[in-house]
């Protein structure tokens, strides 16, 4: 199975605010160079996490981001479900529809393999991802990128 780019992007921006939680609050714009993508891109991901009450962002002069309680503590397979939504793993209802869809097995043998990948991420949690030996790394990336 494979991420799409929201998600991936997402989940660093995530990891990138849990490594750098006890400092200054970092814009957006620090963010999405920290992690080497579009602004735009990053905006929007900001926007799905604080929807979620993974992060909090605000405005202005003191504003930034920063990741909540909530976020800290989520599961990185909630995370990545309520992310990448609920659709099937292949297109069996696409235009055109998949002639053997009624007869099928691959699409329940895949929903379930894309409950298992998801269920291995359940336990972890987005302060899981960012302990040693990431923490110094992110960090530093975070630093950097800033400066």
């Amino acid at each position: 199975m494979r991420l799409t780019k929201f998600t991936d992007l997402a989940l660093r921006v995530t990891m990138r605010l849990t490594a750098v939680a006890d400092e200054t609050a970092p814009t957006s714009k620090e963010v999405a160079a920290s992690v080497a993508a579009p602004y735009t891109h990053v905006a929007k991901a900001v926007s799905r996490l604080q929807h979620l009450g993974v992060l909090e962002a605000r405005r202005g002069r003191g504003g930034g981001l920063e990741i909540t309680a909530a976020g800290r503590q989520a599961s990185v397979g909630w995370l990545v479900r309520e992310l990448e939504g609920a659709g099937d793993v292949v297109g069996c209802e696409d235009s055109p529809p998949c002639p053997l869809r009624g007869a099928c097995r691959l699409r329940a043998a895949l929903r379930d393999a894309q409950e298992a990948f998801y269920a291995a991420l359940d336990p972890l949690t987005v302060r899981d991802l960012v302990g040693d030996p990431a923490r110094p790394g992110l960090v530093r990336l975070f630093v950097s990128s800033s400066t």
